[in-house]
């Protein structure tokens, strides 16, 4: 089943089984945090996300699963990197109820300074 858009500044679409989540990863960000939402060139929006780890044998992803594994107050096991696992553009599958989940999406990404 194929998700509709993310309206306007949301960088997640429901799935049957959570949301899809959409991030640009800046890896040796000397923090974890969530920076900003931003549209891409293509029209996407992305959540912009630091981590303090580098991006060597996937030290940068295991931080941001930890890092919104924290800041979603979910497990790590319901977040996986489906796509672009050695890019900074990735696609991630947060798994649970899906009216939860994109709760807590939004909740999260309510946080976000203004681009």
């Amino acid at each position: 089943m194929n998700a509709a858009p993310a309206p306007a500044g949301r960088p997640y679409d429901p799935t049957p089984d959570g949301a899809r989540l959409r991030v640009r990863l800046t890896p040796r960000g000397g923090r974890s945090g969530l920076d900003r939402i931003v549209q891409l060139a293509d029209g996407r929006w992305t959540a912009q996300v630091r981590v303090a780890a580098p991006p060597v044998d996937g030290a940068a992803n295991a931080a941001l699963i930890v890092y919104l594994s924290q800041a979603l107050a979910i497990p790590k096991s319901a977040i996986l990197v489906i796509a672009g696992q050695s890019s900074r553009l990735k696609t991630l599958a947060v798994a649970g109820d899906p009216d939860d989940i994109q709760a807590r999406l939004k909740s999260w990404t309510a946080s976000a300074p203004a681009a």
